[in-house]
């Protein structure tokens, strides 16, 4: 290879001038709060180990042979310094480019640094993520008669490709985003985790084909100049679907699919895509003898793997079930001779008041909490700073809650945070799951069944259970009715006249005339598939990945676990929504593991953002005036009058469609702006 370590080709700069963001934007008014009236502890201290990276990739395929631009690929690659501000380097062979820039999580010596090549092959690797069981691989190799000169997961990862070739991918339990370039066989070899947890964008011209971590990088390609891509921009703006499916934005720039892996000849250009993973299809006819014993040890697992790390790890803690398991698995796994504090970080809003929750869980973990208190004002004041973060719209002020979260968590000197990102969609932890749980029950004629679990939800939640019947019933008919074409092109054409005659959009952003949509089976099993795969986790786990890049953090989802994932949707519908519980497997599996407070709580507050309260008096005019602009009216989507008709009624009756409707066109603008579109 030509250089005493296996690396050859490949140009290193050390980034040392690098720096996040040190206080608050203009005008913002936050204040930081430590429980118990303690002084903001000192910083962590861990033992000097091994680790990985978490990173930006950039990738270049040049048609025809062309060489790669050194300074195109230096430019593409600098564009995500903020993913990874520790190093930088780049590895050209002819058509081919590889670009990297590392956030050192593990393996913090020069050996891990990437792209990376290993002795013995010719392949390079350039790798955004965690592979999570990288030592029990790395021990598996090692027997098969691989040497490793580095400690890390990366270089386990490429010696997977050399050892078993593409499959490698089954083996890996992580969240990845990777490129292989295999000059021995001539092609690129790439994949993305099961979920898409860690981001791959790719965008294809007569030039070439590029893949990037992050949009904004594409945006430097030669000769692509960027247009709303209004197939993805007009759900948005309808309904608030975001990452729904593999369209961007921007016209030509797709993501690369989830548990997809690719490989693309580098002669011709030819690329073959294949889905390597997907969830069960039905749950399975035996369930084990101790379901809730079984979930319990692998989801102590995955928080196992996932603490792995050289560098300070903590969590962010609401008062719900989910993250409440994380901080007690954490605290259960801390070795007896750790120095360091257990560290969690929460947002607080007077609407949503959840420390008696937060408070048992702190007695019994012993953790430090750290409180960020943010006003609805300045969430909104940072608007377009999230826009360029994410290179996308947002869906709601949760996304300026996350990223200031983010920002406090990166100034306390913590790189690695836990969270319970995944829970809700694969367990079932949403409200609106009842009802799909009652309606799949009756559909299977079991209606007696469905009866007595609407009864025991009304009782527990204060609701009157005959309605709740008389709408399942009701559903059960028109689900019926759904399966039938004509009747949902009819429905179609019905919310197409409605929206022509009061919404707020012109006939661009409506569906089109004459189309008939898909049906969508609504049993709880396809439900939360759909939540899984479609809408809405692709967006959380988008939100979550630029708000904690943005500043330098990784973010880790222990639910998420593939083994995890798998184990939930094989147990039945009783195992997930059971009379007034949701999330049913994880209360039984988390007894006697976290605070009772927790476990047997019905309500649900998540992550409040005061989105109602962008109609008040301080915030109203400001979003009007981006919504009514010259610029927005020139656009030719908006029904000015409908639109201006609802702000001036919010002024003296404000309600939360008008504000949600609201936030997603002013978002929307703030992007459109912000991209020059």
């Amino acid at each position: 290879m030509g250089s005493p370590d296996g690396v050859s080709r490949i140009a290193r700069h050390s980034e040392t001038r690098y720096s996040r963001h040190s206080g608050p934007p203009s005008g913002s008014r936050r204040r930081k709060e430590w429980s118990s009236g303690e002084q903001a502890p000192a910083p962590l201290l861990r033992k000097p180990q091994r680790g990985r990276p978490m990173c930006g990739i950039v990738a270049i395929l040049q048609a025809h042979g062309r060489p790669v631009d050194r300074e195109l690929l230096t430019t593409m690659t600098r564009r995500l310094a903020h993913r990874g501000p520790d190093d930088e380097g780049i590895h050209i062979d002819g058509p081919v480019g590889l670009g990297f820039r590392r956030l050192a999580i593990l393996d913090l010596s020069p050996t891990g640094a990437q792209p990376m090549s290993t002795a013995g092959h010719p392949a390079v690797l350039v790798f955004n993520g965690e592979i999570y069981n990288y030592v029990e691989l790395r021990e598996e190799l090692t027997a098969l008669g691989h040497t490793f000169r580095s400690s890390g997961d990366a270089e386990v990862l490429l010696r997977s490709y050399i050892e078993w070739g593409s499959d490698c991918v089954r083996r890996f339990n992580g969240a990845w985003a990777f490129v292989i370039h295999d000059p021995r066989r001539r092609l690129l070899f790439g994949s993305r985790d099961r979920f898409g947890i860690r981001p791959m964008y790719r965008l294809a011209t007569a030039e070439g084909t590029t893949w990037a971590s992050e949009i904004k990088a594409l945006l430097a390609w030669p000769r692509y100049h960027p247009v709303i891509d209004w197939g993805a921009a007009a759900p948005y703006l309808l309904e608030g679907t975001l990452n729904e499916g593999d369209r961007t934005f921007f016209e030509g720039i797709d993501r690369v699919p989830a548990a997809t892996a690719f490989e693309v000849d580098i002669n011709s250009g030819t690329e073959r895509r294949w889905q390597y993973w997907s969830i069960p299809d039905e749950p399975a006819a035996d369930v084990p003898v101790d379901p809730a014993g079984l979930f319990a040890e692998t989801f102590e697992d995955a928080v196992r793997i996932r603490l792995r790390s050289d560098v300070p790890v903590a969590v962010c803690l609401s008062g719900g079930l989910d993250s409440t398991a994380i901080i007690c698995a954490m605290a259960r796994l801390r070795d007896a001779t750790a120095t360091d504090e257990l560290r969690a970080f929460t947002y607080q809003h007077p609407d949503y008041d959840e420390r008696q929750y937060i408070d048992a869980t702190l007695a019994q973990t012993g953790a430090r909490l750290h409180r960020l208190n943010l006003a609805h004002g300045p969430l909104w004041d940072l608007a377009e700073t999230v826009a360029r973060a994410h290179d996308e719209p947002v869906h709601t002020l949760t996304a300026m809650v996350g990223y200031e979260l983010m920002r406090d968590i990166a100034g306390e000197g913590v790189r690695v945070v836990l969270n319970g990102q995944g829970a809700d969609e694969v367990l079932a932890g949403y409200d609106s799951f009842f009802p799909d749980a009652w309606y799949t029950l009756a559909r299977q004629g079991r209606l007696p069944t469905a009866w007595r679990e609407i009864q025991a939800f009304g009782t527990s939640h204060n609701q009157r259970a005959l309605p709740l019947l008389g709408r399942t019933v009701r559903r059960l008919i028109q689900g019926e009715l759904r399966r039938l074409g004509p009747y949902r092109r009819l429905a179609q054409v019905r919310h197409r006249r409605t929206d022509l005659r009061e919404g707020w959009f012109l006939d661009p952003v409506l569906p089109p005339r004459g189309t008939t949509p898909e049906f969508e089976p609504s049993d709880l099993d396809s439900v939360l598939r759909r939540a899984t795969t479609g809408s809405p986790l692709p967006l959380y786990l988008r939100v979550e990945d630029r708000n904690s890049m943005a500043h330098s953090v990784e973010a880790r989802v222990p639910f998420l676990d593939y083994r995890l994932v798998e184990l939930a949707f094989r147990y039945p519908l009783d195992w997930k929504i059971h009379g007034k519980w949701n999330k049913y497997i994880l209360r039984k599996a988390m007894h006697g593991r976290i605070p009772d407070i927790v476990r047997e709580r019905v309500d649900k507050m998540g992550f409040p953002s005061p989105n109602a309260r962008l109609l008040d008096r301080e915030t109203l005019p400001l979003l009007s005036d981006i919504v009514t602009s010259k610029r927005a009216e020139e656009r030719g989507v908006y029904n000015m009058k409908h639109l201006r008709r609802d702000l001036e009624a919010a002024r003296t009756h404000p309600k939360p469609e008008t504000a949600f409707k609201l936030f997603r066109v002013a978002m929307f603008e703030t992007w459109a702006n912000a991209f020059g579109l």
